[in-house]
């Protein structure tokens, strides 16, 4: 009897230990603060319920139901088992046009960024003289003996104009930014005085609008930041605008290789302003209203489930065209904004045409339930039908800035 009571103590505390590792799990994959539309309850769709308790009681109903209204919840499993706190704001639900066209991105840098170092010949041998100042690959020149850079052209000018008398260059790397005294040396091969850098102030290309806004007439697009093709930085933005696109073709995706949408600027009129970029996409306002879809409403994160969806994309042209998709996979917490569903595509016409989710659709929106949900952001390598996205929310917060910034200027 003796050994059949241990055998069910240690049954019962391997099934203990488990639940508690399970609301651990649990825990780290959800969001700390959710948006809640008013009137309207918090609802978290896992494989199992997740039970909501308000964790102050004495709070008026209508802290519930009001916009601008913050409580706290306590999240339960099982009837019992506590997962996790979390904030829940309430919000006006908003009303936005899901766009999947193509446009064009024209952006130049604040400053100018340094994506490779060349050795100089020199009677004295090969010499990097921004190397040896300390100067990195992905450093961001912001101006030179005081005075502010914006292109290449004018970078290349300063250093030959020095006659080798050293320079003071301000640099910023990461958050930081500081001062390194550069000193350009003369080339033997073109008696030109040179640094050793290769800079870069510009990138062009195309993407995909993801929604507008028709209160504030703004539009977010791509769903992730425009990089440096070279460093895998973020492109720090000084001005910018975007143009109509056309996709032409498409070259298909394969196992090893994203495939690509490949397109051009229509005209060289701009249909609105590029004001930030930052990893949830790029954002600005248009010049005028984009009235060739129908409004819909913007879920909130929770409001996402795994299962059938599908999305709004250009493959051909400027017309969008609506695809079945699958979401496979919910991660609320992830370590980036961008990545906050794992979706395939389903719909046999997009596989035909494409292989799956290639280059250049990134920000196309995806839409669920009658709602609009998210954006595509990432391709998975080595399976081109399947990628990430981000949830439309996240997106939406950097939108609300630029709203603001946008009304300002008016």
């Amino acid at each position: 009897m003796r050994r059949f009571y241990k055998a069910v103590a240690g049954v019962l505390s391997i099934c203990v230990m488990g639940v508690l590792s399970l609301a651990i799990y649990v825990g780290n994959t959800l969001p700390d603060q959710f948006y809640v539309a008013q009137g309207e309850q918090l609802k978290i769709h896992y494989p199992f319920e997740l039970h909501p308790e308000a964790q102050n009681t004495m709070l008026p109903i209508e802290s519930y139901d009001t916009a601008g209204n913050t409580y706290a919840l306590n999240l339960r499993m099982f009837g019992g088992v506590s997962v996790k706190q979390v904030q829940v704001q309430v919000v006006d639900r908003k009303m936005v046009v899901p766009c999947g066209i193509p446009f064009g991105i024209k952006m130049f840098t604040e400053g100018v960024i340094v994506v490779g170092m060349s050795d100089v010949d020199t009677d004295a041998g090969l010499l990097n003289p921004a190397k040896a100042c300390g100067i990195q690959i992905g450093d961001i020149v912001m101006s030179i003996n005081g005075t502010k850079v914006s292109s290449n052209e004018q970078v290349g000018e300063i250093v030959q104009k020095s006659g080798g008398v050293p320079l003071s260059v301000q640099l910023k790397r990461g958050d930081e930014v500081f001062n390194l005294k550069l000193s350009p040396i003369l080339s033997s091969i073109d008696g030109q005085y040179k640094a050793g850098i290769w800079v870069r102030d510009s990138s062009a290309g195309i993407g995909t609008m993801t929604y507008y806004d028709p209160k504030s007439g703004c539009y977010a697009g791509l769903g992730h930041a425009v990089c440096d093709i070279d460093t895998q930085m973020v492109m720090p933005l000084y001005s910018g605008e975007i143009v109509r696109a056309n996709i032409s073709g498409v070259s298909l995706g394969h196992a090893g290789a994203p495939g690509e949408l490949k397109g051009m600027f229509v005209d060289n009129r701009a249909m609105g302003t590029l004001d930030v970029n930052n990893e949830t996409g790029v954002f600005g306002k248009l010049y005028s209203s984009y009235p060739y879809n129908q409004p819909v409403e913007m879920a909130h994160s929770y409001e996402v489930e795994r299962g059938p969806a599908s999305i709004l994309c250009t493959v051909s042209g400027e017309t969008p065209e609506i695809y079945s998709v699958n979401i496979d996979r919910l991660n609320g917490a992830s370590e980036t904004d961008t990545k906050n569903m794992v979706i395939s595509i389903t719909d046999p016409k997009l596989l035909a045409k494409t292989g799956g989710i290639v280059q250049g659709m990134s920000g196309s929106p995806i839409l669920q339930n009658g709602k609009l949900v998210g954006a595509v952001t990432h391709v998975f390598v080595n399976d081109p039908t399947k990628g990430y996205g981000i949830f439309v929310e996240n997106m939406d917060h950097t939108m609300k800035g630029v709203a603001v910034e946008e009304a300002r200027a008016s």
